[in-house]
């Protein structure tokens, strides 16, 4: 190596601590940058081609070194749409854009980001604070069905009413069930079976208890499932249901229960009449359900109060049976239905699945939509573009789409991966190698100088 060479390979030295000082200065002045990933600085030798026994050290050059596979530390924020990726992966955002027109597009393609503060702009759309709407599958909460894919909108439309379709029940009847007439026919209920007037027709007839009989049907019967369900308009409707065990085994006779239901149950006691639902209800000698087959039975439409009720699917898939009991009631496990009245949306929060749910005034709590995260084999192999976000590359791989090893936390956003204290570190070393790499170039030139001075 000459004079000459040595200072080139310091001016290759000024450049590349430059170029790392420049980093150093973009991570501390990102501290504070939502979900920034700092870039650090890799310097690599450039060995002048020589004989290996007169090889020299060269000149250097300096490369970013990214950091994106390293997570920075969570923060609480309290905003319900915020949310940070616990582990790998970047959310899916895209650009707005406008038309001649004036109307709102989105660019096609996609970019990647670990910038999590979505917020909810004028017109729905979740955006974060550099201006990147969120992308993934809007729902419709009543069906939880797709609407679009893109960038996720949520609305604050009023949610409207569902029309009660299924009622899950599972509930154990006791084998001998206690009444207040218990001691006649062991609980059977009594001169009904056998109505001679039709006002009651058990096993797969249908009948009705008029109001002034219903006392004897009362006594003779045990409480069956009571919950409300609702009309296609929303109104609410209170069910109120009895069973009543009509025949106990013998021969080819099977344990059979009847279930009836109140024309008016807001009166009480004997003062509403009951409607027989019509279905034999028959167990056998092991206490399982042995009719109706099949694990569900469709209830034809309902009159409560004088509000029709549409036909209802009754769901026993949970388990009716009928165990001997003690209590000599009916234990219910299971005991839900799948109506609604109509609500305005009062909560959005996110969960670890990445889907977001809203909370209605209505108490139901719906999928609104669903957040799209994807993953990359080499997530540093990415190229940063502004605002936080980075762009697919032949290095990174094609998107991996879905969490994987990663979850989704709501009400907080990643803060930036930078650590001031060792970019201070790195600031003091890359001034040390920077000042060195002077001395080398005034060194040099203080030898040229004397070997200038030896021919004059």
């Amino acid at each position: 190596m000459d004079i000459f060479t040595a200072l080139q390979t310091a001016v290759s030295g000024l450049k590349a601590q430059a170029f790392s000082l420049d980093n150093i200065s973009g991570n501390i002045a990102n501290s504070q940058t939502t979900g920034y990933k700092r870039i650090d600085t890799s310097f690599v030798d450039l060995i002048a081609e020589q004989d290996p026994k007169h090889q020299v050290s060269g000149s250097v050059s300096a490369y970013s070194e990214m950091t994106n596979s390293i997570q920075g530390s969570l923060k609480g924020t309290g905003v319900a749409t915020n949310m940070a990726l616990n582990g790998d992966g970047f959310f899916v955002v895209q650009k707005k854009t406008t038309d001649s027109g004036g109307a709102t597009n989105f660019s096609a393609s996609n970019l990647f980001t670990r910038r999590g503060d979505f917020a909810q702009d004028k017109d729905g759309y979740l955006v974060n604070g550099a201006g990147s709407y969120l992308s993934g599958a809007s729902l419709d909460p009543a069906t939880g069905q797709t609407i679009s894919d893109g960038p996720i909108r949520i609305s604050n439309g009023l949610l409207p009413a569902k029309a009660t379709a299924t009622i899950a029940y599972a509930a154990n009847l006791p084998r001998t069930p206690t009444t207040t007439q218990a001691k006649i026919n062991d609980g059977l209920l009594p001169a009904f079976a056998a109505d001679r007037d039709a006002r009651v027709l058990s096993g797969t007839g249908t009948g009705k208890v008029d109001s002034s009989d219903a006392q004897t049907l009362i006594d003779n019967s045990i409480g069956g499932p009571e919950l409300t369900v609702y009309t296609a308009a929303g109104a609410p409707v209170s069910l109120k249901t009895r069973w009543a065990k009509v025949a106990n085994a013998s021969g080819d006779t099977k344990d059979t229960w009847n279930l009836f239901y109140a024309d008016k149950p807001g009166v009480s006691g004997s003062q509403t009449g009951w409607t027989n639902l019509g279905q034999a209800f028959q167990f056998g000698a092991s206490g399982q359900l042995s009719t109706p087959t099949g694990g569900t039975l469709t209830i034809p439409d309902l009159t409560i109060d004088n509000t029709p009720v549409a036909s209802l699917t009754l769901d026993l898939s949970g388990g009716l049976t009928q165990y001997a009991s003690s209590g000599g009631t009916a234990t219910t496990s299971t005991l839900k239905q799948d109506g609604y009245a109509s609500g305005s949306l009062n909560v959005v929060e996110v969960g670890e699945d990445g889907v977001i749910r809203g909370t209605y005034s209505n108490g139901r709590t719906l999928d609104l939509a669903r957040v799209q995260v994807v993953q990359f084999t080499n997530p540093d192999g990415l190229k940063a573009d502004s605002l936080g976000n980075y762009q697919q590359t032949t290095s990174s791989g094609e998107p991996l789409v879905g969490l994987r090893n990663s979850t989704v936390v709501g009400a907080n956003v990643e803060q930036s991966n930078t650590d001031v204290a060792a970019e201070f570190s790195k600031m003091i070393v890359t001034q040390q190698a920077y000042s060195a790499n002077t001395r080398v170039m005034s060194t040099a030139q203080s030898m040229l100088s004397d070997l200038i001075n030896v021919i004059r």
